[in-house]
């Protein structure tokens, strides 16, 4: 019982023990000699203001149905992933393990390096840049930030909208980065 009581949140592959586990194919190794150094905020829905449904986990699975709605038309063939999803109500899921590199942030930079997703860990809330997002999301983020930090060098953590200006806006002009106790970036 006391070495189960022990065991680490996040295994060496990069598993977090509390999080439902949903794995996508959209991911690969980081580079040699990458670690998860940042970790990216995001904010999706599917479609765009929808937040109930599956359709953000069939996206990041490689399953949405491309003809159940007419915004999927727009994203058809997408291959993307984020290592985290964390739901309205608190859920976490988690597609890829850390040790890996998910397909969240495209074309980025940060602090002066190239390609984001070979040294961060992507979480995505289901949310929007129109709308406010939910105490239990907050704390479900604070949890697992605390928890990437006791197991990586985490340096910073950021908006997809600072590694990516320009082109991205997420995590939103809404969400509240005075409800984390992170370092400012």
């Amino acid at each position: 019982m006391l070495a189960r009581m022990n065991a680490p949140l996040i295994d060496d592959a990069g598993w977090y023990a509390p999080a439902h586990r949903m794995p996508s194919p959209n991911c690969d190794d980081r580079p040699p000699g990458a670690g998860v150094e940042l970790i990216v905020i995001h904010n999706i829905s599917l479609p765009p203001g929808v937040f109930t449904g599956n359709a953000v986990i069939a996206l990041f699975t490689n399953r949405l149905d491309w003809d159940a709605h007419p915004y999927f038309q727009g994203i058809r063939g997408l291959q993307v992933s984020a290592h985290f999803f964390i739901r309205r109500d608190g859920t976490l899921i988690q597609f890829v393990p850390c040790g890996l590199r998910a397909w969240h942030a495209g074309a980025s930079s940060w602090r002066g390096r190239e390609r984001c997703n070979d040294f961060s860990v992507g979480i995505e809330l289901e949310g929007s840049d129109e709308a406010s997002f939910t105490d239990a999301q907050y704390a479900r983020l604070q949890t697992l930030i605390d928890a990437l930090k006791q197991r990586y060098p985490i340096q910073d953590v950021a908006g997809h909208s600072d590694i990516a200006p320009g082109r991205k806006t997420d995590p939103g002009p809404l969400f509240d980065w005075t409800r984390l106790h992170v370092p400012a970036a």
